[in-house]
């Protein structure tokens, strides 16, 4: 994505040094005051010019007003934080060196984060390619890359309002304002990339080209798909997603029930064609033994009835009742 942010090119100064200054020119000028006061004070005691103690209090006020206005260009920046700043409404640029420093006071400052941070979103409840009511959710890793974006692009600060109606200047206030986007924006692109695919390719609806990629077994093709439509939709205000998956898959509870009888027949049909299949070479098997070893000579008729004894012992759920035949084969 195309970045807009830039590097703070104005004047950054080292920290220590201007708190040592402004701790030097705060204590000047409060003794320069209450100086002024006892020179003032003299004054009138003894009925001399009050000259020197008025230029002397003056002069330690104005001094002390300068120094409040240099605290507040003091400021502390921690790994993976940034300053964005702003002169009188225009864009200055970013400030990402960690350190304690001073900028000049008059320069606008709004400090974001740019750390990693995790949004579990709640499963909803999505129709999928068939139509078919589903709950699906998703984990997404994702942080900060371009913070004029995120700051000038959405409309952030107003989002990020307090109950008292003051637009949103702190950090924590800020980023929750972002964390609430990306949620609305990551439920809008888990419906798109849901709706595209069903949940299984057990669908008698879908031919056998339909089928496909699925849902349930699409996996990482599914989660890069859901990385791609996030990184797009959050690409406005400047977000970048380091990961995205989904973490929750199921059928709606309206028809979950149905849909386990059918996974149930399905697995009953299955294990019963391997059944069948078992069975059926078990008899052939038993057959050519019979005839190989000459045990006993079957015509057609007691071999289709051998087959048939057989397949009902093999194939049924129950064990079976055996009858024992006291005559003879040839009877």
């Amino acid at each position: 994505m195309e970045m807009k942010e830039k590097d703070f090119v104005g004047t950054v100064q080292n920290g220590f040094l201007f708190l040592f200054i402004n701790l030097v020119l705060t204590l000047a000028s409060t003794a320069g005051i209450i100086c002024g006061i006892a020179l003032l004070v003299m004054a009138d005691e003894h009925h001399t010019p009050a000259a020197p103690g008025g230029w002397l209090l003056g002069l330690s006020v104005v001094l002390l007003i300068i120094a409040i206005i240099m605290w507040c260009g003091m400021m502390m920046l921690e790994p993976n934080e940034a300053r964005v700043t702003t002169w009188f409404g225009k864009y200055s640029g970013t400030i990402k060196r960690t350190g304690y420093y001073w900028i000049n006071p008059f320069y606008g400052t709004k400090k974001v984060s740019l750390r990693a941070r995790n949004l579990d979103a709640e499963p909803i409840k999505v129709n999928d390619k068939t139509g078919n009511p589903i709950m699906i959710g998703l984990v997404l890793v994702w942080k900060l890359k371009d913070t004029y974006k995120a700051l000038f692009e959405v409309d952030t600060q107003t989002m990020a309002s307090v109950n008292n109606g003051q637009i949103g200047q702190d950090m924590r206030s800020i980023m929750n304002a972002l964390e609430r986007f990306v949620r609305v924006q990551s439920d809008a692109a888990l419906r798109q990339v849901a709706g595209q695919y069903a949940y299984d390719d057990e669908v008698p609806s879908l031919s056998e080209e339909e089928k496909g990629l699925t849902l349930r077994d699409g996996g990482a093709e599914i989660n890069q798909q859901l990385e791609e439509k996030l990184n797009d939709r959050l690409a406005l205000a400047g977000i970048e997603v380091v990961e995205a998956r989904i973490n929750y898959l199921a059928y709606a509870p309206e028809i979950a029930a149905v849909m386990l009888r059918r996974q149930q027949a399905s697995a009953i049909i299955t294990a019963r064609e391997k059944i069948v299949e078992g069975a059926v070479s078990m008899v052939k098997m038993a057959l050519d033994k019979l005839s190989a070893d000459n045990i006993v000579e079957l015509d057609d008729d007691k071999k289709a009835a051998m087959v048939s004894n057989l397949l009902v012992v093999l194939c049924g759920d129950e064990s079976a009742q055996p009858v024992v035949n006291t005559g003879t084969l040839n009877h």
